[in-house]
């Protein structure tokens, strides 16, 4: 791994970097963005760099201006050594710092994508998992930060072991009022016919690749929307993906222990999305 402050300089990544009482791991208290760099262009960068900003918004810190960020961030591309696969995940994170001090640790890494992750996109295992709300329950309700990308993810990644201990991969979150929600660490999408559909952004992250996905597929001549839908759909609908800044796009081929199909467009969302080592993909 490499690691990079915003002033440029590089830092052994088996070395310490973090206060023993920052506030970052004692309570989890800050926000992060990960993206996959590819021939060493990171995707999306305007757009995490914003959604970055709006997290930090939510829990009210203070975050360096975007030109720091991309020092951080040139140093670690200029310094990473391009594996076969020419793909790196970037990851820019930032605390509240240490306890009392009010200064906001913020770095960023470099590390190669693994290998279970690139696994994915040829299909993934999901479990539907209960979220204990309902999307339009936890809007009014800002404290619960609907929607902000925090480092808080130890009920995310409980949720991806439990679908593990039963032979799953992944999990999809499902609302108190039964429609889709999210997945832990991706966006669900689902293709029927000329038609994508993710569910609404109330109460969940809005994905950027989703964004990145519709936006290329509107121009191809695709209907896209945000509507709500049930977890049944994620059988019977055409294709069911999980989409996130990583994989990309990973194809549900199981649902609770039940198989389904990759959609037959599949490898057509994946070029438009410049799926690495896709069809017309980079």
């Amino acid at each position: 791994m490499i690691v990079a402050t915003l002033d440029g300089v590089l830092h052994p990544s088996d070395q310490p970097l973090l206060r023993p009482d920052d506030v970052g791991v004692l309570r989890g208290d800050g926000v992060f963005e990960t993206t996959l760099v590819v021939d060493g262009v990171p995707r999306d960068l305007e757009e995490h760099l914003a959604r970055l900003a709006v997290s930090a918004t939510m829990i009210d810190l203070q975050l360096p201006a975007d030109d720091e960020w991309r020092r951080g961030i040139d140093a670690v591309l200029q310094a990473w050594t391009p594996l076969p696969d020419r793909q790196m995940v970037l990851r820019l994170i930032a605390t509240r710092g240490p306890e009392h001090a009010d200064v906001p640790t913020c770095y960023v890494t470099g590390g190669p994508l693994p290998e279970a992750t690139c696994a994915q996109r040829d299909g993934v295992r999901i479990r539907v998992l209960p979220r204990g709300f309902a999307g339009r329950e936890i809007v009014v309700m800002p404290w619960l930060l609907p929607g902000a990308k925090t480092l808080s993810y130890a009920i995310n990644m409980a949720a991806i072991r439990h679908a593990k201990s039963l032979g799953d991969q992944d999990v999809v979150f499902v609302g108190t009022d039964g429609t889709v929600l999210e997945g832990p660490t991706a966006t669900v999408v689902l293709a029927v016919g000329d038609t994508l559909t993710t569910p609404p952004r109330d109460g969940i992250l809005d994905g950027i690749t989703v964004r990145r996905l519709f936006a290329a597929a509107e121009k191809a001549g695709w209907t896209t929307r945000r509507a709500e839908f049930e977890t049944e759909r994620l059988l019977s609908a055409g294709g069911a993906y999980l989409l996130s800044s990583a994989r990309i796009l990973a194809p549900i081929v199981s649902v609770d222990g039940t198989a389904r199909p990759i959609g037959p467009r599949t490898a057509e969302l994946a070029a438009l999305l410049e799926l690495p080592g896709a069809p017309n993909g980079r």
